[in-house]
């Protein structure tokens, strides 16, 4: 018996896979339970619709980051941070102030998930932080931090 699995399933297959299956198998524990549903020629056709239409999303999304990581490649977001002398910060730079700091100066909004920083901003002066949009499309922007008086 042919069937589409809807959950991945260890040892039968991975989600969206059609497979051959014993026909108890397949009636007894895999239909009952919703885990697959009969591979029907109605049913593979629209399989393959839903799987382009992903496809296509996927292809615009990374379209889009593409672009967005062109504008933002070397952009510059300015910190003012407080600090001691000799440039240390009390504290340091987190994710969440360079979100906020890039949808402040350059109108992009980007969730703090997405930076990665080197190593914990402890310090005044340039430093840069890697901007990941989708899997493979990273950028690298600068943080220039400047320390003010308490």
């Amino acid at each position: 018996m042919k069937v589409i699995l809807l959950k991945d399933i260890q040892g039968t297959g991975k989600k969206d896979q059609i497979v051959e299956v014993s026909d108890g198998y397949g009636r007894n524990y895999l239909l009952p339970r919703k885990l697959a549903r009969e591979a029907t020629s109605e049913a593979v056709n629209a399989l393959e619709k839903s799987k382009g239409a992903d496809k296509h999303r996927e292809e615009v999304r990374r379209q889009e980051a593409e672009v967005k990581a062109r504008e933002l490649k070397g952009k510059v977001v300015q910190l003012e941070v407080r600090g001691g002398e000799n440039g240390k910060l009390f504290g340091s730079v987190t994710t969440d102030q360079i979100a906020a700091a890039l949808k402040a100066q350059h109108g992009v909004d980007i969730d703090r998930r997405r930076l990665e920083l080197d190593e914990p901003i402890k310090s005044a002066g340039q430093h840069f932080v890697t901007l990941k949009l989708v899997a493979g499309i990273n950028t690298r922007m600068i943080v220039n931090v400047k320390v003010t008086g308490k």
